[in-house]
């Protein structure tokens, strides 16, 4: 993936306790690349404990993209029912896909999808503080806004990201947000390829039309059409 700008504010990052009691298996060992997310759960049907490697390897990424979307507290119970759904429906999870990432950032967004008004109004009041006082209004994201100007754009595209559809704004955040690709995103969210392609366009467009001309998402378009050729 390429850089971004790092203008963005992190969430703090909170501890969290509502998890299943697990530990790290002192069979897998610290979390690396050696043991693929697929067969981590795979042993955790039987080895319930091996499941933490998953936790240790995706919690930061879950929580971060939550807290962007509904900021750090919420994010909190969120990245922690994340993994507590993920933990009861492991025997669910098809060990053909050996990345688990889409299978969580696909939990964690239909968390978020309960909590559609909060997030709205999240947005739009980011959108008001920003235009009233752009110094103090807190950064809303780093892809996103790669090809904006952070501090004078930002009302707007906060403005612009509630005034979207919840299933182009998914799209749009997963991609952005999430890190994930077209076929990552189509993963998580239970759609074709083809859709998310659909919905990030009409997504892309919008934005444009609202941040004058800008394209917030061109850096991660390029990356893409880089990838397939």
């Amino acid at each position: 993936m390429p850089a971004t700008s790092r203008e963005v504010h992190e969430p703090e990052r909170r501890p969290v306790t509502a998890l299943p009691s697990i530990g790290v298996h002192p069979a897998l060992g610290p979390p690396d690349d050696s043991v693929s997310d697929a067969s981590v759960i795979e042993r955790s049907w039987d080895e319930p404990d091996t499941f933490a490697v998953l936790f240790n390897r995706y919690a930061d990424d879950i929580h971060r993209y939550a807290a962007r979307r509904l900021g750090t507290e919420t994010a909190d119970d969120l990245m922690a029912e994340t993994f507590v759904i993920a933990f009861q429906q492991r025997r669910r999870y098809d060990v053909s896909r050996p990345q688990a990432r889409p299978w969580l950032y696909g939990i964690v967004t239909n968390l978020v999808g309960q909590h559609r008004r909060a997030e709205a109004r999240r947005l739009k009041a980011l959108s008001r503080a920003s235009t009233a006082s752009p110094a103090e209004g807190e950064p809303l994201a780093d892809r996103v806004a790669a090809k904006v100007s952070a501090e004078s754009s930002r009302g707007q595209l906060a403005g612009a990201l509630a005034a979207l559809p919840a299933r182009h704004r998914d799209v749009l955040l997963l991609i952005a947000w999430g890190d994930l690709d077209y076929a990552e995103a189509a993963e998580a969210l239970g759609v074709p390829v083809g859709t998310v392609r659909s919905r990030l366009h009409r997504a892309r467009t919008r934005l444009r039309q609202a941040l004058g001309g800008s394209d917030p998402t061109a850096l991660h378009e390029e990356n893409e059409e880089t990838d397939r050729g």
